[in-house]
């Protein structure tokens, strides 16, 4: 399926039912348009994010959908501890029975600055929002993924290893470099289909806030990305693991 397909993607109404869902970023952007066309597919959505407030707006969204009921896990992965990860696990273990897709979608850019200019403090910050933290979560999650019937880790990556992107760049080099050794390794039997989409600019809250210039308007919203999102967390996309996919230059 070529990427014109995937972002004309129609999903069956209900592609996604009875699977459980957890989507890190889910108050904002991406993260918010993927948590409620997941949840009107059918699916369970465990909204991850720092800020309650703006989960609890998105769950009032779904609910007023008439869609199944989501659930909310405030947390900031900037002070999270490897326990911190290993209760959210048991928590959806406990209260939802199972997992069956994961969406490492939250991001932090910090600053766009010469590399000479990026204090020690926030290197360790960005980075352990953007690589440290999709790396334990997966960790944590992945014994119940392995449960699942039809399991898919989908990650939010970006290509911008190029001037001034410092932390931000480095981190998301290595979650490519997280993607591929996880599909790799399950790939055999009891397969996880692990899979990444580069939406390239999207008319975003993080996007404006670095770009206060910039006509936002000639980039998608968020809505407008998330089918190639659906396709993989989908069984559609049964045979296909290990690939990145890039919607349009960065």
């Amino acid at each position: 399926m070529t990427v014109d397909e995937r972002l004309n993607y129609q999903p069956a109404d209900d592609l996604l039912k009875d699977r459980v869902i957890l989507i890190t970023g889910a108050s904002d952007g991406i993260g918010r348009a993927l948590s409620l066309a997941a949840a009107k597919l059918g699916a369970t959505v465990v909204l991850l994010s720092k800020t309650i407030s703006k989960l609890e707006k998105v769950y009032d969204e779904i609910e007023a959908a008439g869609s199944p009921q989501p659930a909310i896990y405030p947390m900031n992965f900037k002070g999270a501890t490897v326990k911190d990860y290993q209760d959210l696990a048991d928590n959806i273990e406990q209260q939802l029975g199972r997992l069956d897709g994961l969406v490492n979608n939250a991001g932090w850019i910090g600053v766009i600055t010469p590399f000479t200019q990026l204090s020690p403090e926030l290197y360790q910050q960005v980075m352990t929002v953007n690589l440290h933290a999709p790396f334990l979560l997966t960790q944590a999650v992945l014994p119940l993924l392995q449960k699942a019937d039809d399991p898919s880790i989908v990650f939010s990556t970006h290509e911008c290893q190029r001037a001034y992107w410092g932390a931000f760049g480095v981190a998301k080099a290595g979650q490519e470099g997280l993607l591929k050794i996880l599909a790799h390794e399950y790939s055999g039997e009891n397969p996880i289909r692990v899979n990444g989409i580069d939406t390239g600019p999207v008319n975003t809250q993080m996007r404006r806030h670095h770009y206060p210039g910039e006509d936002w308007s000639k980039h998608p919203a968020p809505e407008d990305v998330i089918a190639p999102y659906l396709y993989f967390l989908g069984p559609d996309s049964a045979d296909t693991s290990g690939e990145n996919m890039l919607l349009q230059p960065s």
